[in-house]
């Protein structure tokens, strides 16, 4: 072992009238170790509400969607099978959106109709594990309308917010009435019909469980007067991880007039804001971290005054300014890590316990969950070590290198 460590090792032991400066390093560690769990929970958190909610907007939004600059897309079977064969994709569905109002005998409210094929496996896989009440497969049921229309010509899927609001419970009448372009002016006419309440459902995003209702595409397709026409092709991932490479992809298989947009382009403004807000935390955390950091200061000075004679013996008996720096920055590094090791295995079990016992609650109605969300990443714990040992590094030199310039001929003298 270098000397330089052994001396170092040795100024952390107390000495009884040393206890003083012993006490400020135990501090001077707690403060660290404080101030590293704080900021590994809190990114933890922050990354649990970011995922959280980048699930519950996705399981209703497209990963991907396959467009046409010319309008509608009615080669869509070709399309949505050439689509599902590109590797990373989890299925693939058309499309089909309007506006629409729609009405109870409760009030109104208008809402965004979305055309969806009810019996695929992408939109099962998403849609139906939301499904609160009701079933998915009700979407597909044929109705039969007499002639005034008053029977149900099929069934759709609302809301939870929404069937609150219009007092609607499974099976209910709603009528949805929708502005249609028609006849060979392209005049500007109304349709309505009336539908079933087939399936309630509870994404835990507000703007979609209160705005947007789900019909069979057939149904859809009818109902606007764009039979054999969808918008676009919804392409679901495997793992979001594999956004870039699968829009790549799905870009080269189709080309212009086909558009390819992916969930960042859609969300670019939640996701900027969100990671904008995570780092703001993380700076001001980050800033507690170095407040504890730099009381290694005061402590190294009030060490390099105390051990004064023992620089100049050191010196006096071959040490080097350079070794005499070490010596001091060892200390601090080794303080430093104490701290930054009991920091991390608090925050780690600060998180473990967060995400065991949910102890904490949170309004469900302003943020879709009741409890706070845990997600720990391997490499924030790794980040968060490495700034707070550099911060007792930066902390320590000033300290070791006055150390390093003591006079030993003064010292000895007096």
């Amino acid at each position: 072992m270098r000397y330089e460590l052994q001396i170092a090792l040795r100024y952390l032991r107390a000495r009884r009238k040393e206890a003083f400066i012993s006490v400020t390093t135990l501090f001077t560690a707690a403060g660290v170790m404080i101030g590293v769990a704080a900021l590994t929970i809190v990114i933890s958190v922050m990354n649990g509400f970011e995922a959280d909610l980048r699930e519950r907007v996705l399981s209703l939004t497209p990963h991907i969607q396959i467009l046409n600059y010319g309008g509608a897309i009615t080669d869509y079977p070709a399309i949505e099978a050439r689509a599902g064969q590109i590797a990373g994709v989890a299925g693939a569905d058309p499309f089909l959106v309007g506006q629409a109002m729609v009405s109870s005998s409760h009030g109104t409210s208008g809402v965004l109709i979305r055309g969806v094929e009810p019996g695929n496996p992408a939109v099962v896989a998403e849609l139906g594990r939301y499904v609160d009440r009701g079933e998915l497969s009700n979407l597909s049921r044929k109705y039969t309308a007499d002639s005034a229309g008053a029977s149900p010509t099929a069934a759709i899927a609302i809301g939870g917010t929404l069937a609150d609001k219009l007092k609607l419970g499974l099976g209910d009448a709603v009528k949805l009435v929708a502005p249609i372009l028609s006849g060979p002016d392209s005049e500007l006419t109304t349709k309505s019909a009336s539908f079933e309440v087939g399936a309630v459902f509870d994404s835990g995003v507000s703007y979609i469980d209160k705005s947007m209702v789900f019909v069979s595409l057939p149904v859809a397709q009818s109902f606007f007067g764009r039979e054999g026409k969808v918008d676009g092709i919804e392409v679901r991932l495997a793992n979001l991880n594999d956004t870039a490479r699968v829009t790549a992809a799905l870009s080269q298989a189709f080309p212009p007039p086909y558009r390819i947009r992916n969930w960042i382009e859609f969300n670019q403004a939640a996701s900027a804001g969100f990671a904008m807000l995570k780092r703001v935390y993380s700076i001001v955390l980050l800033l507690l971290v170095g407040v504890a950091a730099f009381n290694l200061v005061a402590t190294l000075i009030m060490v390099v005054m105390e051990k004064r004679k023992d620089i100049a013996v050191l010196i006096t008996m071959g040490a080097t300014q350079g070794g005499v720096r070490l010596i001091f920055v060892l200390k601090g590094l080794i303080v430093g890590a104490a701290g930054t090791t009991a920091g991390l295995i608090l925050g780690g079990l600060g998180c473990f316990i967060l995400a065991r016992y949910h102890f904490i609650a949170i309004p469900k109605e302003i943020y879709g969950i009741s409890t706070i969300p845990i997600e720990v990443a391997p490499l924030t714990f790794v980040g968060v070590a490495l700034a707070s040992l550099v911060l007792c590094l930066l902390a320590s030199l000033y300290p070791a290198r006055q150390a390093s310039r003591e006079l030993p001929t003064a010292i000895l003298r007096s």
